[in-house]
């Protein structure tokens, strides 16, 4: 279980990422719209392991794209956070599907042929 001092350092990361990729990170990302989906710190806050969510983007190039700029991101967030942290944290970025896999579960439910419940209840009544 995390620490309250991983918490807040985890919360911390999350919001400034949130805007470095809103900000300094637009020529990375470009119109994609990146969600920090979630951050875990390690015990020593040396390494935050992120989530990312993506939108309007090729997820597989983009998530390739930003793993390639992870020293360019971490010198944001340490222009950032510099003041107020002893060590900036190595960042570990990580593919948060569940955006992509919730949209492909809405469209396969609402495909689904599903009977009215009126017509279930007509075939409910029991022989005693």
């Amino acid at each position: 279980m995390e620490s309250k001092r991983q918490q807040k350092y985890s919360k911390l990361i999350q919001k400034e990422l949130g805007e470095i990729f809103q900000r300094e990170g637009k020529p990375l990302v470009g119109r994609a719209m990146v969600t920090v989906t979630r951050v875990l710190m390690s015990p020593d806050l040396g390494v935050a392991k992120i989530n990312l969510s993506f939108l309007l983007a090729d997820n597989e190039a983009l998530f390739t794209r930003i793993n390639e700029n992870k020293g360019q991101i971490r010198k944001f967030l340490g222009n950032r956070i510099g003041k107020s942290v002893r060590i900036i944290p190595e960042l570990v970025f990580y593919l948060d599907e569940s955006a992509a896999y919730a949209q492909h579960m809405d469209e396969v439910i609402s495909k689904l042929d599903i009977p009215d419940p009126s017509d279930e209840e007509n075939e409910d009544t029991s022989d005693d």
